[in-house]
């Protein structure tokens, strides 16, 4: 791939005696507003809604320094990368200085990884790039793209919201939306869209319209908001390790009227009782075989250190052996039931 050439820009001296940035989501907007605007930017995450927002808050602040155009790029194939080169080469159809969005897996392989860093150190003073990526993998983290754009640029990473977080987060979105939420209010909101940004979004404009502006109980949302729960085995997983019943119940309510398959249910199930078996033998249950886990996940599994402990397993195992059986009609018995009790039991609570 021909490089591309260095332009020396008054941009780029300006950016010269500026530290690397790492920004989060709260620290943006004051970057955006205090300038000078950065020539590439990196937007990581699983989380639409706070992706969304963050590339939303960079163009209009793009527009405010005189970007009029803006192109998207989408890279599924080595060769699309030929296709950056060339925008960045091509001159702007009225002369306009550019935004250019790149949105790709977040691997870009050899052919990408050179692309980036030729537009990094190219640093055209006619464009802005706006890199966004799924969450990125730890291999993808230490590599040489990121630290370029680390050292010359912004990169943002957008975390998932935990479910410590969740109630925090609906409280700050509704007061900017002039709603004060009282604390049942908050509880209920967070079970009826439980982990689902995008449905707490629109139910909080929902309540905006629906009810004058104050205080807001928790009759107020249950007339208004619909249940909008976003489940899976995953968010299963981190509820069993947390202790946490109720919600381990309701998750896996949530699960079977979804369709999902209680084979995939049950291998979550397992997987968090073996991660507790290795807390109670002493064990790292981070260095078992399987994907690495997410830092929320392992910090749960430190807390849940003094609990597994008391873990009945042998009888966890027999119920996890049943709930097999039924699903593979070798049992009579509904396997949801026997999951339920397998679920309340691996979270401290006894099964009559």
């Amino acid at each position: 791939m021909v490089g591309i050439a260095t332009r020396q820009t008054s941009r780029r001296d300006k950016l010269d005696n500026l530290p690397p940035m790492k920004l989060t989501s709260e620290t943006l907007l004051t970057h955006l507003q205090r300038g000078p605007l950065a020539a590439t930017y990196l937007l990581s995450g699983d989380e639409d809604l706070l992706i969304a927002e963050a590339a939303d808050a960079i163009r209009e602040a793009a527009r405010r320094a005189g970007y009029g155009e803006r192109e998207q790029r989408f890279v599924d194939r080595a060769a699309d990368w030929a296709d950056v080169h060339a925008s960045a080469q091509s001159m702007s159809l009225f002369g306009e200085q550019r935004i250019i969005e790149i949105r790709f897996s977040g691997k870009p392989g050899k052919e990408g990884s050179a692309a980036i860093q030729q537009i990094i150190d190219a640093a055209a003073p006619d464009i802005l790039w706006l890199l966004i990526t799924p969450r990125l993998e730890p291999a993808a983290v230490s590599s040489s793209w990121v630290k370029a754009i680390e050292a010359e640029g912004v990169w943002l990473p957008i975390w998932p919201i935990d479910a410590r977080g969740f109630e925090r987060w609906l409280d700050a979105r509704a007061r900017k939306l002039g709603l004060q939420l009282d604390q049942d209010a908050l509880s209920l909101l967070a079970t009826r869209v439980e982990g689902n940004l995008l449905a707490a979004q629109q139910e909080l404009e929902k309540l905006r319209l629906l009810l004058p502006q104050g205080s807001v109980d928790a009759a107020a949302v249950l007339s208004a908001v619909a249940p909008s729960a976003r489940y899976d085995v995953f968010t299963l997983s981190q509820a069993l390790i947390e202790g946490n019943a109720p919600r381990s119940l309701r998750i896996l309510a949530g699960l079977r009227s979804e369709g999902v398959e209680p084979t995939l249910v049950l291998w979550a199930i397992s997987r968090e009782m073996r991660y507790l078996w290795a807390l109670k033998s002493g064990e790292d249950p981070t260095r078992l075989p399987g994907p690495r886990l997410p830092p929320a996940h392992r910090a749960a599994l430190d807390r849940a250190r003094p609990r597994a402990g008391r873990l009945p397993f042998a009888r966890l195992t027999s119920r996890a052996l049943r709930a097999d059986r039924m699903i593979k009609g070798r049992l009579g018995g509904d396997p949801w039931d026997e999951l339920a009790l397998l679920c309340g039991e691996c979270c401290g609570v006894r099964a009559v």
